[in-house]
């Protein structure tokens, strides 16, 4: 069984345990009972997986928390609600358990009779109807390679350019902090450290800062509450206070921090010498019902001694004026100013004046910056209403919203979520026209729509607030990749690598816009590094997985896509493991999978594409692949309708189109996405196979050409060829 060091160990090639009418699959991430799925946080899964592993064995509070949490910050009561949530998804009772033992002042135990592990399934999974989220064919696990360490990433080799062996690799084309403290990610983090380094490394100039007095890092801000929720409050109040500090005249603010603060002087003067600046800045806040504490203090970096500490027990109302007591503290420390002669400080920590508005603020805040999941964008866009139905002339939460609604249609191809952007943007400008966030909202419906020089020019505007600079400069960096100035877009990526360096966003971006050139090799090093940045997002290891797959290292894939539904069940995983099972010649099984990411994100066009070639591969359900390819035509034509110069949706649409028996409509298609000139190996693969379905031999063997020159396999291409018999079955009974 596990290590208790190794929550997140799903290596197991079928991990899955049974007791009383209970499932519970590591590889999945889902809990059931009696058939009914019970949704249960990615923590109190890792000890639930802990316990199971060490069933009968008594497992301390202190192994639990070291090994789920890193036992950083965190009080026993994470754990204790984590054993609640636990309790309640198994019908299990504290009073009279029959899975969970509690030995009171040590630890618990699993008290369960498991059952013999299950023999994997092999029947045929029913396509009529919507499959559970998180459930499906018992070989899912086979998916993901058995490995001892979740990850054991190695340098790649050399590409194929294609994502996902011929289906897409979701979240790769859109949709990051270093969790030191847990095991989660076990040995392999050392690897995918050196896997990492090379390429950025080989295109940045390091420079050693130079010491500037009156200068300042944040660290983030230290939350003492039992409830770990709260953590983004206290990294909200941190990232405000840095953005408000950085609007100071005079006053030097480096980057935004991820790391932990410094706890001993050698700490802090190694953190100045790293960043360049004379002192930190590091505070603890607890929160407790209507009561806020922040205990402050500003170190010398030089000396490693405390220039300044102080106490601060407020109400939580009182959290505006509190912020803007410690910064003004703070300037009149390092500038001699008192703090009412600093302009805009305060109002820049007030951007309203409703604290459970500003509470909602921060929750969207955090997810919008760091999203998790493929659910991420949509809890910003919940919080941010809350936001505004607290405050209604909240301008901030106001273009948050939009933000992320252009965050959702590129992740999930959501085109009506354009629409709702729009809204919402225009909302903001009328709120306050001169607020830069709002700037950056509007940059990036420009950028969407294809308006380059009016999105050239809000993300330049958005630069001259220190606080959205590294996302100016990355909108910038993708304008001008989508405009082909290769040069200008590394180097402005490289310029918000370093305004932000801990921002694993940011090397998503990088790895995205790599690969829409055919170069796997630096997408695969740039995705590394994100996950590296930001483990806890599912979407970051399968689209990591999803390179891994398009370069036919299937063991690397498998490992990322196990990491990936050890977080969460997601669409992404699970389309990457149907995309696994589609190549072996398993489409079953594949048209299993690819229906449970339709449940999950019934929205996205790619999932109903999937589907339907699953389907149109065996001649036992080809005439069942006309609905899912109408419903994936459908959404790709809504999706281009607002991205007009993605080259992949276009060539997808226009092989949807061929099996629908839209010959005219599908060449046209076909012909813009090749025009477009980007992502060439994708369109040429698509092209190959589209001409084939549409009996132009001689059309199919230049772009078969085209798809070697870009680096496609021999092999990969006769595979999929082979399989457009089954298609046209399918085509021809619509035809008929």
């Amino acid at each position: 069984m596990g290590s208790t060091g190794d929550p997140g160990n799903t290596g197991h090639a079928t991990e899955r345990y049974r007791f009383d009418g209970i499932v519970v699959d590591a590889v999945a991430h889902t809990l059931s009972r009696d058939g009914q799925f019970h949704s249960v946080e990615p923590k109190a899964f890792a000890v639930l997986l802990l316990l199971l592993r060490h069933a009968d064995e008594l497992l301390e509070r202190d192994q639990l928390l070291d090994a789920v949490w890193g036992h950083r910050h965190v009080t026993p009561g994470v754990l204790t609600r984590a054993i609640a949530q636990l309790r309640a998804a198994l019908d299990d009772h504290s009073h009279e358990p029959r899975y969970i033992q509690t030995q009171h002042g040590l630890g618990y135990r699993f008290i369960g009779k498991l059952l013999p592990a299950e023999e994997p399934s092999t029947a045929t999974p029913a396509l009529t109807g919507p499959l559970p989220p998180g459930t499906g064919p018992s070989t899912l696990a086979e998916g993901a390679a058995a490995a001892q360490s979740p990850l054991m990433l190695e340098p790649a080799p050399r590409p194929a350019s294609r994502l996902s062996g011929g289906r897409q690799a979701a979240n790769v084309p859109l949709p990051l902090w270093l969790r030191s403290r847990g095991m989660l990610i076990g040995t392999g983090l050392a690897l995918l450290v050196l896997a990492a380094g090379g390429w950025w490394r080989s295109h940045t100039t390091v420079r050693q800062p130079s010491l500037a007095e009156a200068s300042i890092a944040v660290m983030p801000f230290s939350s003492l509450s039992d409830n770990a929720d709260d953590r983004y409050f206290a990294d909200g109040l941190a990232v405000e206070m840095h953005d408000a500090l950085a609007d100071v005249p005079g006053l030097k603010v480096a980057a935004r921090q991820l790391a932990a603060p410094a706890n001993a002087e050698d700490d802090v003067r190694r953190i100045g010498r790293r960043l360049g600046v004379a002192t930190l800045l590091d505070a603890s806040v607890r929160r407790e019902g209507g009561k806020v504490r922040i205990s402050a203090r500003l170190s010398d970096t030089t000396t490693g001694f405390t220039l300044w500490t102080d106490t601060y027990d407020r109400e939580i109302h009182d959290v505006f004026a509190l912020q803007s007591e410690i910064a003004g503290q703070v300037v009149h420390e390092l500038l001699g100013h008192l703090p009412g002669e600093v302009p805009g400080l305060a109002q820049r920590l007030t951007p309203t004046n409703d604290v459970d508005a500003y509470d909602a603020y921060l929750r969207g805040l955090a997810l919008l910056q760091r999203p998790v999941g493929e659910t991420g964008n949509e809890r910003a866009i919940a919080n941010f209403r809350q936001a505004l139905a607290a405050d209604p002339h909240f301008a901030r939460a106001q273009a948050g919203i939009c933000r992320a609604e252009i965050a959702r249609l590129e992740g999930v191809s959501d085109a009506v979520a354009f629409e709702r952007a729009r809204q919402a943007c225009a909302q903001a400008q009328a709120m306050d026209p001169g607020l830069r966030e709002v700037s950056l909202a509007m940059a990036e419906i420009a950028r969407v729509s294809g308006q380059s020089a009016r999105a050239l020019t809000l993300y330049r505007q958005a630069t001259d607030d220190p606080a959205l600079r590294a996302d100016g400069l990355v909108g910038l960096a993708r304008t001008y990749g989508a405009l082909g100035q290769e040069a200008r877009a590394l180097d402005y990526f490289q310029q918000a690598v370093a305004a932000r360096p801990s921002d694993a966003q940011i090397y998503r971006l990088l790895g995205y816009h790599h690969w829409l050139r055919g170069e796997l090799p630096q997408a695969i090093e740039a995705f590394v590094t994100a996950t590296l940045l930001q483990p806890e997002d599912s979407r970051l290891w399968s689209s990591l997985g999803g390179l891994y797959l398009a370069q036919g290292d299937s063991a690397q894939a498998g490992r990322a896509f196990s990491m990936s539904l050890s977080i969460e069940p997601n669409a992404g995983a699970l389309t990457n493991l149907g995309a696994m099972k589609f190549d072996s010649g398993e489409y079953a099984v594949a048209a299993g999978l690819f229906q449970q990411a339709t449940v999950l994100e019934p929205d996205d066009y790619l999932h109903w594409g999937n589907l339907a070639d699953a389907l149109a591969a065996s001649p036992d359900t080809a005439a069942q692949a006309q609905v899912p390819y109408r419903r994936a035509a459908q959404l790709a034509q809504r999706y281009v309708d607002v991205r007009r110069d993605d080259a992949y949706a276009l060539a997808l649409l226009s092989w949807y189109r061929a099996n629908l028996g839209e010959r005219a409509r599908a060449l046209q298609d076909l012909q813009r996405a090749r025009k477009l000139g980007t992502q060439p190996a994708e369109v040429a693969l698509w092209c190959a196979q589209t001409l084939t379905l549409l009996d132009d031999r001689q059309g199919a063997r230049s772009c078969v050409a085209s798809a070697l020159k870009e680096g496609v396999p021999q092999q990969r291409i006769d595979a999929l060829l082979s399989l457009q018999r089954f298609a046209a079955a399918g085509g021809a009974a619509h035809r008929q």
